[in-house]
């Protein structure tokens, strides 16, 4: 019962967009396969079971903190996951477009700015509030942290395996210059995902701004006066 409450919350609208993504990953898979491209089709295959991800922390009934996360995070990684799949394989297999993965790694950044900052306020706990300027700054540091994170596998898999990854050979300065443009862009989207939810999430802009607004300032009212009440009944503290 819990998680159909919990699919409940998600507006009809971000359904049908889940819903029509993970069409397009499936379309997407079937055509590699009657191709015969294996690959594509296993490609889309874990791309849809990654869009269920929102999905599946329900099933732990609320156990986990993590089933308190928003739906919007999973509807940005959808939205990421569509475009580098189908989008991005595309133009790198059907075109002569060299430039896909920059707005991927753009995009990256974004994506786990956002996710971060509820991540951050909810494994704070109910009980107690956590700043925003503190949220945000993990936000920034967890989403790069992620980028560095995967430019790590990138050299891996290229040194172990002799993927192109990095595209360079070994010792060559090419793989240098891909992989700090990689960090540029994705720290740039980082930054602008950091202010882009601390916006939304405090008020300033976006849906109900005014009741948003009007929360956190009750939120920051009570934590003042618990603290005021903490400083008089342990003045030896301070």
């Amino acid at each position: 019962m819990k998680k159909l409450n919990r699919l409940k919350a998600v507006p009809m609208g971000q359904q049908i967009l889940w819903w029509a993504i993970r069409a397009a990953l499936l379309i997407f898979g079937i055509y590699g396969l009657l191709h015969n491209s294996v690959t594509q089709f296993l490609m889309g295959l874990f791309a849809i079971a990654f869009t269920h991800m929102w999905d599946m922390w329900q099933l732990f009934g609320g156990k986990s903190f993590i089933t308190r996360v928003g739906y919007f995070p999973q509807t940005l990684l959808n939205i990421f996951i569509c475009f580098g799949v189908v989008v991005g394989y595309v133009l790198n297999t059907k075109t002569n477009f060299q430039h896909i993965d920059l707005i991927e790694h753009f995009m990256s950044g974004v994506v786990a700015s956002y996710f971060a900052y509820d991540f951050a306020v909810v494994f704070q706990g109910r009980s107690r509030h956590l700043s925003p300027g503190l949220a945000s700054m993990f936000a920034l540091c967890f989403s790069v942290f992620i980028l560095v994170g995967w430019e790590f596998y990138e050299f891996t898999m290229d040194r172990l395996y002799g993927y192109d990854l990095q595209k360079s050979p070994i010792l060559a300065e090419d793989g240098l210059v891909d992989t700090m443009i990689d960090m540029i862009l994705a720290g740039a989207g980082s930054v602008l995902g950091m202010f882009w939810v601390a916006f939304v999430k405090n008020g300033i802009i976006g849906k109900n701004k005014k009741e948003i607004r009007a929360a956190v300032k009750a939120r920051s009212k009570a934590d003042k006066e618990a603290e005021l009440r903490y400083i008089a009944e342990h003045p030896e503290e301070y």
